[in-house]
């Protein structure tokens, strides 16, 4: 075989390996205008005009709510994956069903995402008005007396008035005409700041992206000089070693990376895809995961700032209520037992402390009984809220307390927004950029479509029990899905590409090798580690049965429910939807490929028979003939790489390598 026929061999196996897996992904000629950093007519790649915007877009995308209430919530409960990151900002064609789960699992995160960003925008336009609407708790009438309602203020609102939310999942309710308004809303930010690509989103991520740092600097100094703050910073930086051990612990670590860096969603690999060919992927991952680092720790210090100024008004309230104590003197209490200096007309959090102190060490067993506040601020601040109780609940209640109120309130539901905005761009562009790449069609009708299709379907979420499916698809549709996606894409770069090979593309296009420990990492340590994290999530939710935080109207509190079966149908179903395509679609290609090898044997028998029947080849069967033809049309595409698309390229390598080793 000739030196030029063995090079063509070559590459159409390492094309093989790769490209018969590979999802559609843009054309060599879109990549090439990429490269360029041009644009110069409608059909071609756009690139971005800078690095900065690009890294801002990149942080945009990874930096978004969940550093603001998961990280800190971890933080709170537990006290005090760059390699995969790093492949991820690589651009490559993304390998078979793990390009289309990505796709999925991108499409439902987006889905109840802009939802999240609907709630901001709904206390956003309620934060103009002195006092807040949820400063004060609601009078409830009735035929004898006005008392406040048990909830507090802040929670009352959110359930109530904010999202009118019913007692169950299966109580639909309808729609809460507000949160469609405000949903609607996002929407319209999210299709007009996509509609032009990056060209648009780019301009905007200016704000989206830098504007959350200059309200978390000026939350993070304002909370300083409130009282109680220090006390909640102490707290965050004090471990909790017997949790440490937890195996569980580091699962929702190791989970946290995936929602902060935005794995496995297709985003970093579609706003990579707008770079050079040479683009330093290794900094850039190095930046961002840096940035998103330094952005969760800046965002938990105000979290736990503010909620230790919260923490200190609630327990100064609560030492200022010394009545029953006082009520017990005498009778379940002696007096000789109260420490001689304090006076009960003015007692400290202190002297509040080392009365209970005392009154729990004669008492021991019958303490409880006493039914006595320990107002202890350590307590207080070990009492867990996440998510959007720590965003809508917690953290508006202590707001309240803030002096301008109205002001920090305004702030820091256009913070987030911001954040929100910026992590949709990014979902958006891994969804809008796989199928204007595989269909050629105008980004506009993509845009315009993908955005009226999703408000649609996520009128599910703005319903009176809207939050409850919320929190479905956030565990079950989202974040378990990314698992097996990011292990597989580990498994595909490492394995079936293979990491030598992958090492000698990054020196191509760094200038020079990484670092040895990456070789390691993404070949043996992260698809263990990887692995294991799936199987605990797994197994964990084998063992504990979904559930959801219900809220029961007429209690005024928050309730576990476990899931209808229904429901428990809805969550398997979303979770088979999002990793279904990793299975179809190898067994199409497997099947598509098995296929082929018995035509080519078939052809290839036939041709033997023929030379020994004294036959030219010439005269062989049609099959091989038809053959023939697609090896011209195939190398006439390959030498051609204008008209060479991805998808075609995958199936035409295939062809020929297969017809090569048969006829050799």
């Amino acid at each position: 075989m000739s030196t030029d026929s063995q090079d063509l061999d070559n590459k159409v196996t390492v094309s093989k390996e790769v490209g018969s897996l590979a999802l559609s992904a843009p054309a060599e000629d879109a990549a090439h205008q990429a490269e360029e950093g041009t644009v110069t007519d409608e059909d071609e790649r756009p690139a971005w005009s800078s690095k900065f915007l690009y890294i801002l877009a990149q942080v945009g995308f990874s930096v978004g709510l969940g550093n603001v209430w998961r990280f800190p919530y971890l933080c709170q409960k537990n006290g005090g994956g760059k390699s995969s990151f790093y492949t991820e900002y690589l651009y490559y064609p993304r390998l078979g069903g793990i390009g289309f789960a990505s796709f999925v699992a991108g499409f439902f995160a987006a889905l109840y995402y802009n939802v999240i960003v609907g709630w901001s925008i709904f206390y956003f336009t309620q934060s103009f008005q002195e006092p807040l609407p949820w400063k004060d708790c609601p009078l409830i009438t009735n035929a004898t007396e006005l008392k406040l309602h048990p909830s507090s203020a802040t929670t009352y609102y959110w359930y109530r008035e904010a999202l009118d939310i019913s007692n169950s999942i299966s109580e639909s309710g309808g729609l809460n005409w507000k949160m469609t308004l405000c949903l609607l809303g996002a929407w319209i930010i999210v299709c007009l700041s996509m509609m032009k690509g990056i060209q648009t989103s780019g301009k905007v991520v200016y704000f989206s992206s830098l504007f959350p740092y200059l309200v978390l600097f000026c939350f993070l100094v304002r909370a300083m000089l409130l009282e109680g703050s220090v006390d909640g910073i102490v707290h965050m930086f004090t471990p909790k070693i017997e949790i440490m051990l937890d195996p569980t612990v580091w699962r929702d670590a190791a989970i946290q990376i995936f929602f902060a860096l935005g794995l496995g969603c297709g985003g970093v690999i579609a706003f990579s895809s707008y770079n050079k060919k040479d683009n330093n992927c290794h900094s850039d991952a190095v930046l961002v995961s840096f940035i998103n680092f330094f952005t969760s720790i800046l965002a938990t210090l105000v979290v736990f700032a503010v909620l230790g100024f919260k923490a200190n008004i609630v327990t100064t309230k609560c030492v200022e209520n010394t009545q029953k104590i006082v009520g017990y003197l005498g009778t379940e209490i002696s007096y000789d037992v109260i420490p001689p200096h304090i006076d009960f007309s003015k007692v400290s959090r202190e002297d509040y402390q080392q009365i209970i102190g005392v009154i729990r060490g004669v008492k021991e067993n019958d303490f409880s009984q006493l039914g006595l506040d320990s107002c202890d601020i350590t307590e207080e601040l070990n009492q867990g809220v996440q998510g959007t109780g720590l965003a809508f609940i917690a953290f508006t209640e202590a707001m309240t307390h803030f002096p301008g109120s109205p002001f920090w309130s305004v702030m820091f539901f256009l913070m987030l927004m911001s954040l929100g905005l910026g992590s949709m761009f990014g979902n958006m562009e891994g969804i809008i950029t796989p199928i204007v790449d595989t269909f050629k069609i105008r980004k506009e009708y993509i845009t315009v479509g993908c955005c009226i299709l999703s408000f649609f379907v996520g009128l599910m979420f703005v319903q009176r029990s809207g939050n409850y499916f919320v929190s479905m698809m956030d565990e079950y549709s989202a974040s378990l899905p990314l698992l097996p996606i990011v292990f597989l894409e580990n498994v595909a770069v490492a394995w079936i590409y293979g990491t030598d090979r992958f090492y000698e593309d990054l020196k191509e296009m760094l200038g020079f090798r990484p670092f040895r420990v990456y070789y390691y990492m993404w070949k043996y340590i992260t698809p263990l580690l990887l692995l294991a994290m799936l199987v605990a999530s797994l197994v964990q939710m084998g063992l504990a049965p979904p559930t959801y935080t219900a809220w029961i109207q007429e209690l005024a509190q928050e309730q576990s429910l476990s899931f209808p079966p229904w429901g428990l149908a809805v969550c398997i179903t979303l979770m088979v939807i999002a990793v279904l395509p990793l299975p179809v679609v190898f067994c199409l290609r497997y099947c598509n490929i098995k296929n082929k090898n018995a035509i080519m044997k078939e052809s290839a028998r036939h041709t033997r028979e023929e030379e020994e029947e004294g036959k030219t080849p010439s005269e062989a069967l049609s099959p091989m003939t038809s053959i023939s033809s697609s090896r011209k049309e195939s190398s006439s595409r390959q030498t051609d790489p204008e008209t060479n698309s991805h998808d075609s390229a995958n199936y035409v390598v295939v062809d020929i390598t297969e017809m090569t080793e048969s006829v050799v």
